[in-house]
């Protein structure tokens, strides 16, 4: 493989493989700071980060799991099949708010869909550095487009072969190409005393020239890999540390054939396993090659001076910036950096690390000095410690020195974290930091419209960063408290709730009465302060939420815990501004809903109820509005009388809401008036435009208007920037009616409506759509009308035929998939037309 591979997935497999090695391409062939590829799960529109290049993978690990239907890059990219490019942080913010404000470093992204037989297998993705446009990255987009067509082919050899291609686990992280800091130079090794079993990992058995088979095995097995001279004195010092107390100093030994060795000691936190009065405990320990004169200089500095791989792993560290890190280097050098030294794994520090990884300029903070396991030391409690990190191609050089001793640190940027995933483990929600959720709540919640998806947006950023696994929303309805939304409480338990008074002594409730928030850490502490109230079967900790806007009450969130834990003053205060975030989406989705409602009953009163019923031409229609935005737009369609014919007409204002369903009712009224009058279609289209320019200057609408004389099957069709019509012929065989038509209705007062006249056979069928229908976010139009065309051809509708569908049956079939479809991103019109072929009525 290209790049070195870390963590448990070690020895990957063929799939991994062919990951890891495309990724290591895409970074060289777009000089990129990282890359990863995305792999669908197991759940259903889940997306998996199966190999991450050049970052380490905790400081990824908000996006280790996506969903598809989300708003993000690759989620856009997988979803909607199409190339994904932001070439800088700006176009980033512009385009997708929520993953700008949790990565705000200058790097660009591409994200290039792989191919699949059905539908792409996954995503690859680039972080790189910023471009000012678009236009300077085109070059590198299409050779990740390459990459990912051949990564496809690949991919289906594997399906051939057997190879499951979903992923569920963790992802393999690699270590770019050409990295130079490679493990080998540092090694670990333990030895239990009371066993005499002494183990190492491969590093430390290649620096002491030890064959893979002489351990596990004792003692002297480890020091018979040093210079003969210096085996007593390295038994010595692990017999020592075996006694506990203070580390041995670091020695430098040799191996049998000269080469210098640097050898740390330690007492492993054995906290858990602590040995039994006079008992030896156990012995870590590590070994350095010392042979590089850099090192050696380093090591004289009075600044603290390490270094970490773009894996995070600790490749160096002078004496000074362990003696300032309060951790013997024996302790963290090899490993990575949360874990040698924890206090620095915290989300601030995490957040400037990802700075440097992906950025090229320094990154300065300030940090706190803790002891192990967070403590502070004794004798230099709260001292500040300024660290600068230089990045590099392959290694972040890092300082560390004494900062305003004793007072409190310089105020830094605050760095703005990742929102973790909605199934955040424990281990996900520690690397987030709910103290700047605000940020991240509030820029999703500008895309919530309904309640629902202010409170699916609640679920998903505010419960992980907290480590709740319980949410329920009340909102306020002529003072009593209605449940709006709920997930994680047992079935049946809110039940009880369900309409409760503002007089109800509940938690819930009082948190609303008196606008003050309420915090139990266990469900004891709640039972204590409201005796008999219902309790569910976990004992974990509870939060209630005011939810009040401008100084009006909405309703009560509340949080819930699987576990007891105690809620910090700066989280009270978060969870209370985040309260007044929710409460103010809430009351922008309440007017939402109102308004909603409003433009929906105006568009059923205008639309019509049935169509009329003519002994020689059977019609059949359907609406359907779409699922985003106001969800009711200015489509439509009628069947009039027009003298001895019959008007076939089908439109679609532009914009969405009560102003385009009003536009829409008077269109509709036009039109049927002049069809009535039976105007010639390009009149009537003329006549519309004319309309439509007085009424509303600013807006516009497409129109397709029909003319059916249905004694002779002569249709006449007139169009306004409206998609072509389809006709299928009795035979089965159906196409695309490409006619001329006039520019949409509402631009241009001459514009001029051509007329073309179609003969229609009995049983042949019309369809008349709106794009809706065809028109998919980053498709091709012609492709849908395509699909459109062979779904019309397969539906089999003879009209007054027996056996033969009946055209409502074939409006359900040409419509199932849109009905189905959670995602419809514009509303839908189809009005279908027949010429019986049956005796007439």
């Amino acid at each position: 493989m290209t790049g070195s591979v870390e963590g448990r997935n070690a020895e990957p497999g063929r799939l991994a493989t062919l990951l890891a090695d495309v990724a290591a391409e895409a970074i060289r062939a777009t000089d990129g700071r990282a890359a990863g590829i995305y792999l669908a799960s197991g759940a259903p529109g889940v997306l998996r980060l199966a190999v991450l290049m050049g970052l380490p993978g905790r400081l990824y690990r908000p996006w280790w799991r996506l969903h598809a239907h989300r708003r993000f890059p690759v989620a856009d990219a997988y979803r909607l099949g199409v190339q994904v490019v932001l070439p800088n942080v700006t176009e980033a913010m512009r385009r997708y708010p929520q993953f700008a404000a949790a990565l705000p470093f200058p790097v660009g992204t591409i994200c290039v869909p792989v191919p699949g037989k059905e539908g792409p297998y996954g995503v690859l993705t680039v972080l790189r550095p910023a471009a000012s446009d678009a236009t300077e990255v085109l070059a590198e987009r299409d050779r990740l487009a390459e990459l990912a067509e051949d990564l496809g082919v690949a991919v289906r050899r594997l399906e051939e072969d057997g190879e499951p291609l979903v992923w569920d686990d963790e992802p393999l992280c690699v270590r770019p190409p050409g990295t130079r800091l490679t493990p080998v130079r540092i090694g670990r090794f333990t030895w239990d005393p009371a066993t005499d079993v002494v183990t190492a990992d491969d590093a430390a058995r290649a620096l002491l020239r030890l064959p893979a088979e002489a351990l596990p095995g004792p003692a002297e097995t480890l020091t018979g890999a040093v210079a003969p001279g210096e085996a007593d004195r390295f038994l010595e010092l692990l017999c020592q540390a075996s006694r506990g107390g203070p580390p041995p100093a670091p020695v430098h030994l040799h191996t049998p054939d000269g080469a210098p060795r640097l050898v740390e000691l330690w007492n492993p936190d054995v906290t858990d396993r602590r040995p039994a009065a006079g008992a030896p405990y156990p012995v870590g320990g590590i070994v350095l090659d010392t042979a590089s004169m850099a090192d050696a200089a380093a090591d004289q500095l009075p600044q603290g001076v390490f270094c970490l791989d773009r894996l995070g792993l600790i490749g160096y560290a002078n004496p000074r910036a362990a003696e300032l890190l309060g951790e013997p280097r024996a302790r963290f050098l090899g490993r990575p950096l949360w874990e040698g030294v924890p206090w620095l794994g915290e989300a601030a520090c995490e957040d400037h690390l990802r700075a440097a990884l992906l950025s090229p300029d320094p990154v300065h903070f300030h940090v706190r000095r803790s002891g192990r396991a967070g403590e502070p030391h004794d004798r230099n409690d709260g001292d500040w410690l300024a660290v600068s990190v230089h990045p590099g191609p392959d290694i972040l050089t890092c300082t560390v020195a004494p900062a305003n001793r004793g007072t409190e640190a310089p105020a830094a940027p605050a760095p703005t974290p990742a929102p973790a995933s909605a199934d955040a483990s424990d281990a996900e929600v520690a690397a987030s930091s709910p103290v700047h959720q605000p940020i991240v709540l509030a820029i999703a919640l500008t895309e919530a419209a309904t309640a629902r998806q202010v409170s699916a947006v609640v679920t998903q950023e505010l419960l992980p960063a907290f480590g709740g696994r319980r949410l329920a929303i009340y909102l306020l309805q002529e003072r009593h408290l209605y449940l709006a939304w709920e997930t994680g409480f047992p079935p049946g338990f809110l039940a009880p709730f369900e309409g409760v008074s503002l007089s109800a002594r509940l938690p819930g409730v009082e948190t609303l009465t008196t606008g003050q928030p309420l915090f139990f850490d266990s469900m004891q502490a709640l039972s204590a302060a409201y005796p008999g109230i219902p309790l569910d079967a976990t004992e974990g900790a509870r939060a209630f939420l005011p939810l009040i806007a401008s100084g009006r009450p909405v309703g009560s969130c509340i949080l819930g815990f699987d576990r007891p834990r105690s809620f910090s003053t700066k989280e009270r205060t978060v969870l209370t501004a985040l309260a007044g975030l929710i409460a103010h989406a809430m009351e922008k989705a309440q007017r939402y809903e109102t308004e909603a409602a409003l433009a929906r009953g105006l568009q059923r009163a205008l639309l019509p109820r049935r169509l009329p019923d003519h002994p020689r031409v059977e019609t059949a229609g359907r609406y359907l509005p779409g699922t985003q935005g106001m969800d009711v737009g200015g489509d439509w369609y009628d069947v009039v009388e027009a003298g001895d014919g019959i008007a076939l007409v089908i439109g679609d204002v532009q914009g969405h809401g009560v102003q385009a369903a009003a536009t829409m009712g008077q269109l509709r009224s036009a039109v049927r008036a002049f069809a009535l009058d039976d105007r010639p279609p390009d009149e009537v289209m003329s006549s519309t435009n004319h309309l439509l320019i007085d009424l509303e200057p600013s807006q516009f609408a497409t129109c397709c208007y029909v003319r059916l004389d249905p004694v002779t099957g002569l249709a006449r069709v007139a169009r306004a920037g409206h998609p072509p019509p389809l006709l299928r012929h009795p035979d089965g065989r159906t196409h695309v009616l490409d006619l001329p038509g006039g520019i949409v209705l509402g631009v241009d007062p001459l514009a001029q409506y051509p007329v073309t006249e179609l003969p229609m056979d009995p049983g042949a069928v019309l369809a008349l759509y709106t794009d809706g229908l065809v028109e998919r976010p980053g498709g091709d139009i012609d492709e849908g009308i395509t699909a459109l065309r062979v779904a019309l051809a397969k539906a089999g509708a003879t009209a007054g035929r027996p056996g033969g569908r009946s055209l409502a049956a074939v409006v359900e079939r040409l419509t199932v998939t849109a009905r189905h479809a959670v995602d419809r991103h514009d509303d839908i019109a189809l009005l279908l037309a027949a010429r019986r072929t049956g005796p007439s009525h």
